[in-house]
């Protein structure tokens, strides 16, 4: 088991061996944002957020790859003809919108502080341009948006018009 462990350590320190702090990061975040949305909706016993979840991210990656290798876009260091959309801002913008949408804003401003992040060390790293992170932001949110309803059916909402500030209460029936 030992030597499993050592050739795996010695796999991941030679790829990130090239690779910025930047970078590392992004990585960092493109699985510690899933598997921490999961992780909540598991802690919370939210079966119907885990089955939005699973929708979410899924249609987030379909449409991601199916753009990715539709379009072949080159990305910025030439490496290979995946550029567009960014699957490291779909992923994690959808776990980010997720959290937004299913439990509140609050809650969601470090995961949206850690997709932005993704999202520039991704640019910063010359994985993708800018346009192509937007893309993959957009994706992400949007199928968080279409299948993510608010936790309990309750919605506390702060208003705001020209003249006007309020809260306003929802329940869902």
């Amino acid at each position: 088991m030992q030597k499993y462990l050592l050739l795996i350590s010695l796999l991941l320190t030679s790829l990130y061996a090239q690779k910025s702090t930047t970078e590392i990061l992004g990585d960092i975040f493109l699985l510690t944002l899933p598997l921490g949305t999961y992780g909540t909706t598991l802690y919370l016993e939210d079966d119907d957020g885990q089955i939005e979840f699973y929708k979410s991210l899924g249609t987030t990656l379909v449409v991601t790859y199916a753009l990715k290798y539709s379009v072949k876009e080159e990305r910025p260091n030439h490496e290979d003809n995946l550029s567009f959309p960014s699957g490291h801002s779909s992923t994690t913008f959808a776990s980010a919108s997720f959290i937004h949408m299913r439990y509140g804003f609050k809650y969601a401003i470090l995961p949206y502080l850690a997709a932005i992040y993704t999202g520039y060390s991704r640019v910063d790293s010359q994985q993708h341009y800018t346009s192509d992170v937007v893309a993959g932001a957009l994706i992400g949110i949007a199928s968080s948006w279409l299948f993510t309803s608010s936790y309990k059916n309750v919605k506390l909402q702060a208003l705001s018009k020209n003249d006007y500030r309020g809260v306003s209460l929802s329940y869902k029936w």
